[in-house]
């Protein structure tokens, strides 16, 4: 049995079961993510307690990680973008798994799908990007408002010019619940939930006490992760073009983090050698 069609009768399979399967990927995802985030604020405090300043080498292990994981989504988001040509395997698993879940997703579970897909919506992240934005301004968080609104307003340039370098059609959904029209790889709901949520999460990381920061992990990877998978489920996406938005998502918010986070370092550093 060649490839091709392995991978598409994989995909028939997982259809029927597909809103099970994201449920179960759901509860794992979260609680891998809280506890993984645990173990590591756990490690960072014992360092802490052992010395004063973090070693050079433990700077580089971070930005080594960081620059790794971006090039690791950069080759992904290749590799599905050379695989949805037409006629390959992945565009076929693709259409075979967005034709099984339009055939057996409850209308329940469309009607839920359809309503919290709105979070992902340009004009919600917006809104969102709004209040944040004057909850940072207030509390005299500058360079955190200023990270916070350039990594949404990088992303919503992002996302749209390569959606016209790739120029896919979307799948068909006559359903009645969504309707979505335009290029459709790689997913904007996706990448713009990845970006948004994930910096929201950031920040309240940044500026809420430490008993809250499990909760907001598991939260942020709930709400990018229904908020991606919901894009398949109302079949106004393939699953690569949310996987390619996931990682496109993933690849900025890095840089953004990782951009932020040497800002803050280096202003700290300057009031802290600055004359009283």
């Amino acid at each position: 049995m060649n490839e091709p069609s392995s991978i598409v009768e994989a995909a028939q399979r997982v259809g029927p079961h597909a809103l099970a399967a994201f449920l179960i990927l759901l509860a794992v995802s979260t609680t891998a993510g809280g506890a993984i985030f645990a173990l590591s604020r756990r490690r960072r405090m014992r360092a802490a307690d052992a010395q004063t300043e973090p070693r050079p080498e433990s700077l580089l292990a971070v930005l080594g990680v960081g620059f790794g994981g971006i090039v690791l989504a950069a080759v992904l988001f290749a590799w599905i973008a050379w695989q949805i040509a037409p006629g390959r395997s992945l565009g076929l698993a693709d259409q075979a798994l967005a034709d099984a879940i339009g055939l057996h997703l409850p209308r329940a579970a469309l009607r839920f799908f359809a309503g919290f897909t709105h979070l992902g919506d340009p004009s919600t992240l917006i809104a969102l990007a709004a209040v944040v934005a004057g909850l940072l301004w207030r509390v005299q968080q500058r360079v955190l408002m200023a990270g916070w609104l350039l990594a949404l307003a990088g992303n919503a340039i992002l996302n749209p010019s390569l959606k016209q370098i790739f120029e896919r059609v979307r799948p068909v959904h006559d359903h009645g619940f969504a309707l979505a029209t335009g290029y459709s790889f790689p997913s904007g709901h996706s990448s713009g939930a990845m970006v948004t949520y994930g910096m929201l999460a950031y920040l309240a990381l940044r500026l809420l006490p430490p008993r809250w920061h499990v909760p907001v992990v598991m939260g942020a990877i709930a709400m990018v992760l229904t908020t991606a998978c919901s894009r398949v489920f109302l079949q106004v996406h393939f699953a690569s073009d949310v996987a390619a938005g996931l990682l496109s998502g993933a690849a900025w918010l890095t840089v953004c983090v990782i951009s932020l986070t040497h800002a803050e370092r280096r202003r700290a550093r300057r009031s802290s050698e600055a004359p009283f």
